[in-house]
């Protein structure tokens, strides 16, 4: 269970991650005037600062049991002694799949303990940690997160063993879960052959009479002869989307070297975004999660709402 030990971030996404925290220690007007004028015994407290903080960022997860390692990308350390408080404000960069805002605060928490520990020879009984506390922070799944309501999907399943009931399809069905988190709704769902005159048959229905936002088509992309569903739907397409799949297949391939195999392919019809999954309940599960929640971003740009910023 997740209490067990730190979470599974296995299926996340790197994206650009930011945090920022500030810690104050506060002491009398006189202590505070040492620091200013250089003469603190043990050294120059900024300096000592600035290294404790960065040398603490990168030490979290040996002190913080559920944090992650993360490989940081920016540390920068700032102090400002003032006639009342000694600041010090950390800003941490990752590209990673989790936040960081434990690396900054914990940075500006031994930030403040170094302080402490400089200044404490001044017998000052007000020295104080005053408070450690997250400035802020940007980046992750919930910054790209879209509106997932409104929008209709159908899923098609492309087997013929699933189609003459000799196997049971999962592929398609995680697909159309998947979906309903994000608040998609799944209007149809349905299974057809490995037959380029019925997937084509099927994603007309679907895109120019149902008129869905999203269709999602699960088998029929990999390299035996009855694959055929990419062949099916490329003529179909009014246009490719080349990244999409790109991506997909980029994050399958850090999980799987078989990812590479996958021909998944995607694109639009009219105001339709059809996606060409894999037909493995893993491979469509990863491809999905691949692209979900910036798949989401493509039908604001069909409408013309134009981009965020």
């Amino acid at each position: 269970s997740g209490d067990d030990g730190m979470i599974d971030v296995s299926a996340k996404f790197e994206t650009l991650r930011e945090a920022v925290a500030e810690a104050r220690v506060t002491a009398e007007a006189a202590t505070l005037e040492l620091v200013t004028a250089n003469l603190i015994p043990k050294g120059d407290l900024p300096t000592f600062v600035k290294a404790a903080a960065m040398l603490a960022a990168k030490r979290t997860p040996d002190l913080l049991p559920h944090c992650h390692p993360v490989p940081l990308d920016l540390t920068e350390v700032a102090v400002e002694a003032g006639r009342d408080a000694i600041v010090i404000r950390v800003r941490i960069r990752a590209v990673w799949k989790t936040g960081v805002e434990m690396e900054a605060m914990t940075a500006a928490a031994v930030g403040a303990l170094t302080a402490y520990d400089l200044l404490k020879f001044a017998k000052d009984d007000t020295l104080t940690i005053a408070g450690v506390r997250l400035v802020g922070k940007s980046g992750g799944y919930s910054e790209w997160r879209e509106a997932g309501q409104g929008l209709s999907a159908a899923v098609v399943v492309v087997s013929t063993s699933t189609a003459q009931g000799r196997r049971q399809d999962r592929a398609g069905k995680a697909v159309a879960a998947r979906l309903e988190q994000e608040g998609v709704t799944v209007r149809d769902y349905r299974v057809v052959g490995d037959d380029p005159t019925a997937i084509a048959a099927a994603v007309r229905d679907l895109a120019d009479g149902a008129k869905v936002d999203l269709l999602a088509l699960a088998g029929g992309t990999g390299l035996s002869p009855d694959d055929v569903t990419v062949e099916a739907v490329r003529p179909l397409l009014d246009r490719e989307v080349p990244g999409i799949a790109e991506a997909a297949r980029a994050y399958g391939q850090r999980r799987s070297p078989r990812a590479m195999l996958s021909r998944s392919l995607a694109g639009v019809r009219g105001t339709t975004v059809i996606l060409a999954l894999p037909g493995s309940t893993r491979g469509a599960s990863e491809s999905l999660e691949a692209l979900l929640p910036g798949l989401l971003h493509a039908f604001p740009m069909l409408r013309r709402a134009g981009h965020p910023g």
